[in-house]
Order: C-alpha cells, then sequence, then structure tokens
C-alpha cells in the first residue's frame, strides 16, 4: 500500500518506518507549522531529511504555515499540553496529510505522532479516522508509544538531533 507518513521528526519517524515498511510502500511528509522558532523547525526537517537519506525514502517537505497554524489555536495559548490546542494542531496536521495524499495518489496516510510517550494515541487516531471520512482516505490506526525506547536508540545511530519539547512555543516553558 502506498502509504504517506506525517513526520513530526527524524527520532519519532524510526521505529514507525521500522514497523511499517514491510506492508507500505512509505514517502515522509514534513508538515508541522506549529514548531518555532524556525531554527528548531530547521533542525527537526534537516533530521528528517537526512533519515530520509539514509533509509532511502523520499520525503516531501511541506509549507511553513505557521501565521495559518497560529490563527487555528489563537485563545488556546493558555492550554496545558495534551489539551485543546493539541487536539486542533494534530487535525490541521492530519488533515494537511491526507488531502495531500488524496491529492497525490497514495492510497493511505498516518503519523509518526503515536511513537510519543507524551501524546494520546488513541485520540489522535479518532482524529485520523474523522479525517479519512471527512477526504475519503484510509488513516492507519497505530500506537508506537512501547517501542519508545528503541527510537531513541535508532536516532543515535542515525546521529539524529533530538528535540526537548513537543515544538509549539506554548509547549517549549513545560520542557524546560
Amino acid at each position: 500500500m502506498k502509504l504517506l507518513l506525517n513526520v513530526c521528526c527524524g527520532p519519532c519517524a524510526t521505529v514507525v518506518i521500522e514497523q511499517l515498511k514491510e506492508e507500505h510502500v512509505i514517502t515522509l511528509f514534513f508538515y508541522n507549522p506549529n514548531i518555532e522558532p524556525i531554527e528548531e523547525y530547521k533542525k527537526r526537517m534537516e533530521a528528517s531529511e537526512k533519515l530520509a537519506k539514509d533509509l532511502n525514502l523520499p520525503i516531501i517537505i511541506g509549507d511553513y504555515s505557521n501565521i495559518q497554524w497560529h490563527a487555528a489555536v489563537k485563545g488556546m495559548e493558555q492550554e496545558p499540553e495534551g489539551g485543546k490546542r493539541c487536539d486542533i494542531c494534530f487535525r490541521l496536521r492530519l488533515e494537511k496529510t491526507a488531502q495531500f495524499a488524496k491529492n497525490n495518489g497514495f492510497e493511505a496516510f498516518t503519523s509518526t505522532l503515536n511513537i510519543s510517550p507524551y501524546k494520546d494515541a488513541d485520540k489522535i487516531n479518532r482524529i485520523g479516522k474523522e479525517i479519512e471520512k471527512k477526504i475519503n482516505i484510509s488513516y492507519i490506526l497505530t500506537d508506537f508509544r512501547k517501542h519508545y525506547m528503541h527510537s531513541v536508540k535508532l536516532s543515535k545511530k542515525h546521529n539524529l538531533y533530538r528535540q526537548r519539547y513537543c515544538g509549539c512555543i506554548y509547549s517549549k516553558p513545560d520542557s524546560l
């Protein structure tokens, strides 16, 4: 199955690719308008590109629509990590991925977000399934949280930059 994989960062993609590559022809899609500052965005993008090169996988870099992201989460700046702001962010990123997949001949989409022990995999999967119905393209249910420590090892093996926070400027203070 031809799969478009939304990649939040290189380290999270390592295990997800490892788990999905047997049944899917994977293309990486780096679309993360939530990541700030721009220097952080570039580090994560470069790590994703490095992993794609190491694994000989195609990667597509989506637009950095940070203004659109801020407009979408306006009024949610004080929400805690994992709250309503994150739901909006997940939906925005997954919808963009699904629409790109639909418009470019992919059969399905999914995300690396479900490897993080700090994310609600059930919520992300629910949003993915809602988008599946809306856009009419298959969403692959995933939950890779039990493989998180293996992703840490693989990211060291590939010498990938590992971030210390989710990505949005509002989550950064919680990580320090």
